[in-house]
C-alpha cells in the first residue's frame, strides 16, 4: 500500500463501513453525528485513497439513483497496521528458525521473482533504460513517489520517497532486499541500495547503471 495518511474523521467513517453492509451518505451522516457535507468530503478522500468504493443502484421509475459506500480490503488492513508490524517480523523469525539464512535467501528470491513476473507482464520495452522508465510509471500509478536522477555516465539514482512495505519492515530489512532484487530482475541490471529510510535516511535510494 502507498504511504497514505487518514484523518481522525476519515477513520471514523472507515470504522462505520468495515464489516457492515454498504451504506448511503444519509445513513453515515446519522451514525457519525456530523453534517452531510463533512461525510461527503471524507468519502471523496477515502475513495481517492482506495479505502472506500461506491456502488450506484438504479431505482424503479424516475427516481434518482442511490449511491452506496463500502469499505475495501485496504481499509480493513488499515485498521490493523500495528498487528502487521508484529506479524511480519515473527514470520521472518520463523523462517530463520526453520531453515536459517539459506531458507531466508530462497524466500526472498521467490518473492522477488514473483513480483518481477507481475511487472514484466506489463512492460514491453527491451532496453534496460526503457524498461526502468516503464517500471517507474507502473510504480507511480500505484502511488509510489519516485525521483530519478541520471548522470552523464548512464548511472541512475532512484529516490523512493514512499514505501509500500512500511508496515512489513523487520530488523534485518529482508523486505528491502525483496524490493531491490525485484528492481534488478525487471530492469536486467544490478541494483545497489545506497541508503534506506529504515536506517535513518530521508528515503530509500538505489543506484542502477543502465548503459
Amino acid at each position: 500500500m502507498p504511504d497514505v495518511t487518514i484523518t481522525a474523521a476519515g477513520l471514523r467513517i472507515v470504522k462505520l463501513l468495515v464489516g457492515n453492509p454498504p451504506r448511503t451518505v444519509a445513513e453515515l451522516t446519522r451514525s457519525a453525528g456530523v453534517t452531510r457535507t463533512a461525510v461527503t468530503e471524507q468519502l471523496g478522500e477515502l475513495q481517492a485513497a482506495g479505502f472506500v468504493e461506491r456502488e450506484t443502484q438504479r431505482t424503479s421509475g424516475r427516481g434518482r439513483p442511490r449511491h452506496l459506500y463500502r469499505a475495501t480490503n485496504a481499509a480493513l488492513a488499515l485498521l490493523f497496521v500495528g498487528n502487521q508490524r508484529l506479524l511480519v517480523p515473527a514470520i521472518w523469525q520463523a523462517v530463520s528458525d526453520l531453515g536459517g539464512d539459506d531458507l531466508i535467501k530462497k524466500v526472498i528470491n521467490r518473492v522477488s521473482r514473483s513480483l518481477a513476473e507481475y511487472y514484466n507482464g506489463k512492460i514491453t520495452a527491451k532496453r534496460p533504460l526503457d524498461r526502468l522508465r516503464q517500471l517507474i510509471d507502473l510504480l507511480s500509478d500505484e502511488g509510489r513517489l519516485i525521483d530519478v536522477v541520471e548522470d552523464s555516465g548512464g548511472k541512475l539514482t532512484l529516490h523512493k520517497r514512499s514505501c509500500p512495505f512500511i508496515s512489513m519492515v523487520d530488523p534485518h530489512l529482508h523486505v528491502c532486499q525483496v524490493d531491490q532484487e525485484m528492481l534488478a530482475a525487471v530492469v536486467g541490471r544490478p541494483v545497489r541500495r545506497v541508503s534506506c529510510r529504515h536506517e535513518g535516511a530521508p528515503c530509500c535510494t538505489f543506484e542502477i547503471t543502465v548503459r
